[in-house]
């Protein structure tokens, strides 16, 4: 999605079809294994990672905090916090044992960067648009670049603002 523009299409996704297709992104994973560590992409690839490193048994959860958008607005891509020096060591330094994490890929800018940072590691995102899609190695849905998916940590019953925005 562009900045400034209303999205095609809606896609809520409810907190058990999020935990569903997490699971299902696992069992793809598990095939692919084993890995050292997790490295989630932050905020979106946090609970999916969690959920992901617990059905794989990893133990070791990292993350790499990049800023993208502001609620629905894309923004300037930012890396406010990198790959821990131990993280990439597990993954000789080139990400191979690593398991990159995120809830969705969308125009390929945050997996970019990441995939700079660790070009070997595995990349799973759960949902995955069309110009995203070539930068992730597994994904379980794909969804149409217009369409806007409603996370649900973003949802309660109806959208519900950050509350740093004012929202009781």
């Amino acid at each position: 999605m562009t900045a400034n523009t209303t999205p095609g299409k809606a896609f809520p996704v409810s907190w058990d079809q999020f935990h569903r297709d997490c699971r299902a992104l696992t069992w793809r994973l598990n095939e692919t294994g084993p890995f050292h560590a997790v490295v989630a992409i932050t905020r979106g690839g946090l609970v999916p990672a969690a959920i992901v490193a617990r059905e794989l048994g990893v133990r070791v959860i990292d993350t790499v905090c990049i800023v993208s958008y502001d609620h629905n607005q894309k923004s300037e891509l930012k890396v406010l916090k990198d790959i821990s020096d131990a993280t990439a060591k597990l993954g000789g330094g080139t990400g191979k044992g690593l398991l990159i994490v995120d809830d969705l890929v969308d125009t390929g800018a945050t997996a970019r960067v990441v995939r700079a940072m660790i070009p070997d590691a595995h990349f799973a995102a759960v949902y995955a648009k069309p110009l995203g899609k070539p930068l992730v190695d597994t994904f379980i849905t794909e969804v149409s670049q217009d369409t806007w998916i409603y996370f649900p940590w973003d949802l309660d019953l109806a959208f519900a603002p950050p509350l740093r925005d004012g929202a009781a």
